[in-house]
């Protein structure tokens, strides 16, 4: 029983350290001011693969130079990551910037210029095929499997208390018993 304990005890802090861990990649890093996406195409072959999470650090777009990576909103419901290509100033207003941009895997440059408030930041680092999982558990089944998940895991972090006490009641009997033998002879 003592062994037992002690894997369990191995296993429920591997699980609890992963799922910290996940819960760190996935929201922690907001607090530091980074955003996460996860990556939907193959455009940016072989740099972010399809599945990746890539992890987003706003920038300057000032600072951006050709060459560099962006994650930028080409519409309202569209996010981007290419690699801009060129930076065009505005004709009329010097002040504005448009980035002219293209994924690493695309022949051609993109359709339209990229205006530099439609800049979110640039990737930092990315984890790839974490995408996919949080993809699963954003919708369901994968929701309620990982709501099922958390449920038992939470109640699974009891066990080893219920184990403990379950065996102080047998020794506490087994104790009992032995003392009433002894009264009994």
């Amino acid at each position: 029983m003592q062994t037992a304990r002690k894997i369990w005890n191995i296993v429920s802090t591997i699980i609890v350290a992963l799922v910290v861990l996940l819960a760190v990649l996935l929201v922690g890093v907001r607090l530091v001011g980074i955003q996460v996406f996860t990556v939907l195409s193959g455009s940016m072959e072989p740099t972010y693969h399809t599945g990746s999470v890539i992890y987003v650090k706003k920038v300057d777009p000032y600072e951006i130079q050709p060459g560099q990576v962006i994650t930028f909103m080409l519409d309202e419901d569209t996010v981007a990551t290419h690699r801009v290509v060129e930076v065009v100033p505005d004709d009329e207003d010097p002040t504005v910037i448009r980035f002219c941009t293209k994924g690493d895997a695309n022949d051609a440059v993109d359709g339209g210029l990229v205006h530099y408030k439609n800049v979110i930041g640039t990737p930092v680092f990315t984890i790839p095929y974490l995408g996919y999982l949080i993809s699963y558990i954003q919708h369901p089944p994968g929701l309620y499997i990982a709501i099922t998940a958390g449920a038992i895991l939470v109640l699974l972090m009891f066990v080893p208390d219920i184990l403990r006490a379950a065996d102080k009641a047998d020794q506490r009997d087994a104790e009992r018993k032995k003392q009433k033998e002894q009264d009994d002879t």
